[in-house]
């Protein structure tokens, strides 16, 4: 029976190990790859301090509340959302924009990627610093 019971283990440790590892690899994003994905944002955010575009900088976005970019007019919805800039919050709004922040002036309708989001996670990080 115990060579049953440590069978059954070494054999959950085979199958779910590669797993946790995938995920924390995933979690981790590829700042250089999220560069080539946020190609798609630059025509209306910079990744430079107090350069707003149609959107607003995402210099140094990550850990700040949501609609305080000095310097761009926010949308009520975006003011008064509550949001604070986290990978968990950023990973819910670049999946659906306008889902998670309805009336939300953004046009842009998403990234469907997992990977996508955590790699520009990974970017916004690395590139406009984060205030963490």
């Amino acid at each position: 029976m115990k060579l049953r019971a440590a069978l059954v283990s070494v054999l959950g440790l085979i199958f779910v190990l590669p797993m946790v590892h995938s995920q924390m690899a995933f979690a981790a994003g590829d700042p250089a790859r999220g560069k080539q994905i946020f190609i798609k944002c630059q025509a209306c955010h910079s990744v430079e301090k107090g350069v707003n575009k149609v959107g607003p900088s995402l210099y140094g976005i990550v850990g700040t509340k949501a609609g305080q970019v000095p310097g761009y007019s926010f949308t009520d919805a975006m003011k008064n959302s509550g949001l604070t800039w986290d990978e968990a919050t950023l990973d819910k709004y670049l999946a659906n924009p306008r889902q998670t922040v309805p009336g939300t002036r953004m046009v842009f309708s998403g990234l469907p990627k997992e990977q996508d989001r955590q790699d520009v996670f990974a970017y916004l990080k690395q590139a406009g610093g984060a205030s963490q």
